[in-house]
């Protein structure tokens, strides 16, 4: 790829610059930047911001919302919301489930959901992992028996991500017991208000509750709800991870967190000189920005490769490569604001209604400690890294 960007390419990425600094709130950004999580209506307003311009959904079709972008105004975009501290369109609704509507969906199921789902008027949960089918999700054991025109789903999905806050549930099902593992599960759409489901609150080691167990218990769901053909979900959960594990590189993410660091790293401090004056920081610093410029190049090509690509319904084997180095990235650079922050990285709990605020040391080390534990899953979510390295081996080095 061309590294040397046109003129109506810096001129797409000075406004998109513009856009996500000027329009998305201050204080939703703010939040962003100092690792605090964002509520429901933080994510809403959001993404109907992007939404109102037709920047929610630009991995779609056209017809549906998408954008008929270049790969590098696809990559400029992606760069400067995260620079910004803009959060990304709900991962979701947009590039997991709505992808797949749009993909595979019927023309009832595209005209039904993805409007709702570009807007955030249905907040979706993804229904993919249980206990003991997680990396290894083809064992999954959840079944969905069919019944006429329905389907009777039992079953439990675990580590379900904002379920507290869904409308709807997308899930991996096991349809034919009788298939290869990978041959008899499906794909099917369930409102997360139908009788006999139950939600159960999972406390991580932040402190946080954003994910959950939930239980179906002889749940009725249509059987138009099903996506695509019986017993191809797997192929449908494939291009789906394709894309998850794409977005989770995060390199713009992680290019504006270098330079909060640089930033509280130069602050006097009490004790000592600031710490970027030290050899030993910068070195790692500096070797962390080099792998991250590694990556940002890896991403362009994956993103460009993407557009040219005859078969888009087959995720591209290089998403695992983004997701391997953009998740052990991630967790470095919180490993380098803890050195930054130091002691003040002890735990935090913030205040009840009406108390003071209790936070030990300045401002932005409140949310530290919560933020490195919390980044410890980027390395699992979307496939374990060890998942990763293992389709690498296979599917680009062919061992």
């Amino acid at each position: 790829m061309d590294l040397n960007f046109t003129e109506a390419e810096l001129a797409f990425r000075a406004e998109a610059r513009r856009f996500f600094r000027t329009e998305v709130p201050d204080s939703i950004r703010t939040k962003l930047r100092d690792g605090e999580h964002l509520t429901k209506d933080d994510m809403v307003t959001s993404q109907r911001i992007l939404n109102a311009r037709g920047w929610a959904t630009v991995n779609w079709p056209v017809e549906w919302g998408g954008q008929p972008w270049s790969p590098v105004e696809v990559y400029m975009y992606q760069d400067e919301m995260q620079l910004a501290y803009v959060p990304s369109p709900i991962a979701f609704n947009v590039s997991m489930v709505g992808a797949v509507i749009a993909q595979f969906g019927s023309e009832e199921q595209k005209h039904r959901f993805l409007p709702r789902a570009a807007n955030a008027d249905d907040f979706w949960c993804q229904g993919f992992s249980e206990p003991g089918s997680g990396s290894d999700l083809a064992s999954l054991r959840t079944r969905a028996e069919r019944r006429g025109g329905k389907y009777i789903v039992n079953g439990q999905k675990i580590w379900t991500t904002l379920a507290q806050y869904a409308d709807w549930i997308f899930c991996l099902v096991r349809t034919d017991p009788a298939a290869k593992k990978q041959e008899g599960i499906s794909f099917i759409l369930i409102d997360m208000k139908t009788p006999g489901i139950t939600i159960r609150p999972i406390v991580t080691i932040d402190g946080g509750r954003e994910v959950n167990e939930v239980f179906f218990d002889d749940v009725e769901v249509p059987a138009e709800n099903l996506v695509g053909q019986e017993n191809k979900g797997w192929d449908y959960a494939k291009f789906l991870l394709g894309n998850e594990r794409t977005g989770i590189a995060r390199v713009g993410a992680s290019k504006a967190k270098v330079a909060r660091i640089k930033q509280l790293a130069a602050m006097e401090r009490s004790d000592d000189r600031p710490l970027i004056e030290d050899p030993g920081f910068r070195e790692k610093l500096a070797a962390v920005e080099v792998e991250l410029k590694a990556l940002e190049m890896t991403q362009l090509r994956v993103v460009s490769d993407e557009r040219k690509r005859e078969n888009k319904g087959r995720p591209n084997p290089a998403s695992s490569i983004l997701k391997l180095s953009g998740s052990m990235i991630q967790q470095r650079l919180t490993e380098l604001v803890m050195e930054v922050v130091g002691p003040y990285m002890m735990p935090y709990q913030p205040p009840e209604e009406g108390q003071n605020e209790s936070a030990f040391g300045p401002d932005y080390a409140a949310a530290a400690g919560p933020a490195y534990f919390n980044t410890r899953k980027v390395s699992i979510y979307g496939g374990s890294n060890e998942i990763q390295r293992n389709i690498i081996a296979k599917a680009i080095l062919g061992l």
